[in-house]
């Protein structure tokens, strides 16, 4: 972390900030509307706010097999990240499920 930068802990999560993530402008060069908006979201929540996001998410009518420019999707994307196993596990769960 730098040094300039204070961890912060214990974060209050609401339904209206974790809502906010569904209007978050495409992050860099994704062209994938709906990629950018589940990678902005993985990247920035915990898991338990990750779940509730994912509900709205599909309700919204956004695409959960969403992919990168590199043609990759969230799943896919994270499968090599060391503490993603709950994310890819709610991923996987409301692929099932939809």
């Amino acid at each position: 972390m730098r040094p300039d930068k204070k961890k912060v802990v214990n974060e209050v999560w609401d339904t209206e900030r974790i809502k906010g993530f569904l209007d978050k402008e495409p992050m860099g060069d994704e062209a994938n509307d709906d990629y950018s908006i589940l990678l902005f979201a993985y990247r920035s929540m915990r898991a338990d706010d990750f779940t509730e996001f994912i509900g709205y998410y599909l309700t919204e009518g956004h695409d959960l097999a969403a992919r990168s420019n590199a043609g990759e999707t969230l799943l896919q994307t994270i499968s090599t990240h060391r503490h993603a196993r709950p994310f890819m596990d709610i991923l996987e769960r409301a692929a099932d499920s939809h």
